[in-house]
């Protein structure tokens, strides 16, 4: 599979390959003005409640050694990610962003169409995936090889913007991550709801202000066990994906529910 041209940016996620220093400072520019600027927005300009940040946290800072961390989370804007690094405390913009920040995967089509995109967003830690274009793919690949070597990635399970907020079945990608990793990833599931009222899914996309953001983050996941028994099932790869990413989507829509609970029934001041 080729991306087209211009669309592959990032440097290669090889621990024996050093990134060139130019590249280096000029990602962590990038991750610390959309770091900061997401924490002005979410936190100052509009009003945002997270509830079990300290889960997040420590899935960051203290899962055991050379394990990855995969976030998954409902996709309701553009601006979902920016939203979740901007709950985050302002050490992690700064310090080694290749181990306290994200890599997120983003369509395409969308992020990558022109070389300044593909460049930009690149610095930012953000991986191309070409939709329809199935779970072996350049960015899926990529995304593992970070998790192979005990990174954060950031993964949005259903494939595109849910803008009516539907139920979208989750895409078998998410299963491969898990299952293809060296060592099983941390997964930990995210639902937050009020994205799409500080950026709205129409004309003329303006980010507004004085809205309501809710973030609920789950429990963290270890499949480690129910990826052990399939093995031992001796279940195909195709059936071994499917049934990590269903997982994986019973324990979202659960998520979903608390949520919206907490989101609706608190007042608004």
């Amino acid at each position: 599979m080729q991306l087209r041209d211009g669309a592959w940016r990032l440097p290669p996620a090889k621990k024996d390959l050093k990134v060139p220093i130019l590249w280096k400072w000029s990602s962590r520019f990038t991750v610390a003005a959309v770091g900061l600027t997401a924490k002005v927005w979410f936190t100052w300009l509009n009003k945002t409640k997270v509830y079990n940040k300290n889960i997040l946290l420590n899935a960051i800072d203290n899962r055991r050694k050379k394990q990855g961390l995969l976030t998954v989370s409902n996709h309701n804007s553009c601006i979902d990610d920016p939203g979740i690094q901007g709950v985050l405390p302002v050490k992690n913009y700064f310090q080694n962003i290749t181990s306290n920040m994200r890599f997120c995967s983003a369509a395409e089509d969308v992020c990558f169409t022109k070389d300044i995109y593909a460049i930009g967003f690149s610095l930012g830690q953000i991986v191309p995936v070409v939709r329809g274009a199935g779970v072996y793919q350049q960015g899926m690949d990529y995304m593992v090889d970070c998790l192979n070597l005990g990174r954060w990635c950031h993964h949005f399970p259903e494939g595109k913007i849910a803008k009516d907020q539907e139920y979208i079945r989750f895409k078998w990608g998410t299963g491969r991550l898990i299952a293809d990793s060296k060592i099983t990833p941390l997964v930990l599931p995210i639902w937050h709801v009020g994205m799409d009222s500080v950026l709205p899914n129409k004309r003329p996309y303006i980010p507004l202000m004085g809205q309501h953001v809710t973030m609920l983050i789950g429990s963290p996941l270890d499949f480690t066990s129910e990826l052990n028994k399939l093995k031992t099932l001796k279940k195909s790869q195709m059936e071994i994906r499917k049934r990590l990413t269903d997982l994986v989507q019973m324990e979202m829509y659960i998520l979903r529910k608390k949520a919206e609970q907490l989101h609706f029934e608190r007042p608004i001041s």
